[in-house]
């Protein structure tokens, strides 16, 4: 997914091995209390780093989104503490002797917040609507691992024939293409939610961008949303498992500088931040407070191959050997972050292990440094220019993106001797000029959306709707569809990673550093799950207690 790094409350990805807290229980509510006995309020601050883009759950893209959305509603599964699929909607389920074909039954208590109940056409809806061309969800792709999906999203095929299937109200029947080990553990992912029908329909275009344009059937639901400003979330008393639900209301507050939402922390308005660059050191030592992991997500270069000067190769390779991963990382986030030496980052695993240690270091900065310039000119002389044209790096406008971008253009003055103009936008018009192909080089960052390689090499197929440099390789493309089909788990993971050699060899993207995280959280927060894809925390089982 679209990551935007330093939302305040970490918007970020989790690995699966990061320590996580367990879940709560009816147990733990009754500790809530202060020492007088009184009930403690169950209200919880925290803060993010721009104006939520949208929470239409088949047309949200990014981590912002996806966080509120991931509050909010519930699909057919959760991930429990340990990142697997536990029941959720869905009671239980079976799956056929091939792997391919899969019933959900759902619970008879599953409520939408307008008291209605959550039915398995909702979920056959809202998976259809992810893959009418119409709607152009770009998640429509995680769908098309449905029978028909692809041919319905192409327009080659009917609604009709895409094989998820409402069998009644409580019966829900979905055929796969292929068997996909990592399948029930994406139905956990917003775009797997499900959406009623009449509600969608009746708000329109408008659908997911007010509060009066959204229904949740999660632990939670939207109370208020003041654009640019601030999201309130309260506890969703229609919600089937209410009891475990301790908190009562979420408050998020928009806040762009990382050095107003540290002054936010101190002076007890929020409760959690993250945090980078010199207040790591201010924290680290703070305990009780201070914690880092590592992500399942990876920052990188975007070159849009429809400038002429970036579609050649050579050109792409020198500007990204010049860029120092390691010093980035520790200059502009100084948070555990590690230079990249990939595209998949380090904790992908490639069901054997580590897929980046099994796959090599495939970005060797050290030794290719020195050949960078000669690349350039090697690049330019192939083109018929003595000189590079002015290029424009695009960012986001938060401090650390501002700082990241300013780092960048400097590495590139002093090893390459050009220099760039620095375009600082808002994080959802950054998203928009990006998928629009409207911009030369853009500052990126993808996390994973599960916990498999495919999450970061299926985008840059061509057409792909994430593929935002226009790369076009008949050859990766062919190997990205052998994998998708694969059955064989060791022929499957050969082809990813040729198919991840073959990217960075046309350095179709320009990795800079694989992502970490640390942050600072009040030691009356408790039972804090964060998550690696899709929402970055799942609030449901976090509760207050001992706060003065």
């Amino acid at each position: 997914m679209n990551k935007r790094k330093w939302m305040g409350v970490g918007l970020t990805v989790t690995m699966l091995s990061a320590a996580l807290v367990g879940c709560g229980s009816k147990d733990d509510a009754s500790s809530t209390t202060d020492k007088t006995g009184a009930a403690e309020p169950q209200e919880l601050n925290l803060t993010i780093g721009d104006e939520v883009p949208s929470l239409d759950t088949v047309r949200g893209t990014d981590s912002i989104s996806f966080t509120i959305m991931g509050q909010i509603n519930e699909g057919l599964v959760r991930l429990d503490q340990k990142g697997k699929p536990v029941p959720a909607v869905a009671k239980e389920w079976k799956i056929s002797d091939d792997g391919k074909t899969y019933t959900f039954t759902l619970r008879d208590d599953a409520k939408w917040s307008d008291g209605s109940k959550v039915t398995a056409q909702d979920f056959e809806y809202a998976w259809k609507r992810g893959l009418d061309p119409n709607t152009k969800s770009d998640y429509a792709f995680i769908l098309a691992w449905i029978q028909g999906g692809d041919e319905y999203n192409s327009g080659k095929g009917s609604a009709d024939a895409v094989a998820v299937k409402a069998k009644d109200d409580k019966t829900l029947e979905v055929t796969l293409t292929a068997p996909k080990p990592f399948f029930l553990e994406q139905l956990a992912f917003p775009t797997f939610f499900p959406e009623k029908k009449e509600f969608v329909e009746k708000a329109g275009d408008k659908y997911g961008g007010d509060v009066d344009k959204v229904l949740s059937n999660g632990p939670f639901k939207l109370s208020a949303w003041t654009h640019e400003q601030s999201v309130e979330i309260v506890k969703n008393d229609t919600y089937w498992d209410k009891d475990n639900v301790k908190l009562t209301k979420v408050n998020f507050q928009v806040v762009k500088d990382a050095g107003a939402r540290e002054n936010l922390y101190e002076s007890g308005q929020v409760d959690r931040i993250g945090i980078l660059e010199d207040q790591v050191d201010r924290f680290k030592d703070k305990k009780g407070e201070f914690s880092r992991r590592s992500d399942l997500a990876t920052g990188y270069l975007d070159y849009n191959e429809s400038n002429k000067a970036l579609a050649n190769v050579k050109i792409r390779q020198a500007l990204t050997y010049a860029m120092d991963g390691e010093k980035f990382s520790d200059v502009v986030y100084h948070d555990g972050s590690t230079g990249a030496t990939g595209l998949v980052p380090t904790g992908i695993s490639d069901g054997n292990g580590d897929f980046r240690e099994h796959n090599g270091d495939l970005i060797k900065r050290a030794e290719n440094l020195p050949k960078a310039k000669q690349l350039l000119a090697d690049g330019l002389k192939e083109l018929g220019l003595t000189e590079l044209p002015k290029l424009k790096l695009l960012c986001s406008d938060s401090s650390s993106s501002k700082k990241g971008s300013e780092f960048i253009k400097e590495q590139w003055r002093t090893n390459l001797g050009i220099d760039v103009d620095i375009e600082l936008v808002p994080f959802k018009l950054r998203l928009q000029k990006t998928r629009s192909h409207d911009y030369d080089i853009a500052l990126a960052n993808w996390g994973a959306d599960y916990n498999d390689p495919m999450t970061f090499l299926d985008m840059w197929v061509s057409g792909g709707a994430f593929n935002d440099v226009q790369y076009k390789n008949p050859k990766y493309d062919e190997l990205i569809k052998a994998a998708q089909n694969e059955p064989d788990a060791k022929k499957r993971m050969q082809e990813l990673y040729d198919a991840e050699k073959m990217l960075i060899g046309d350095m179709a993207i320009g990795p800079v550093y694989f992502s970490a995280s640390s942050f600072a959280m009040k030691p009356y927060v408790k039972n804090w799950t964060p998550r690696y894809s899709g929402p970055d925390m799942d609030l449901k089982f976090t509760y207050i207690e001992g706060k003065k």
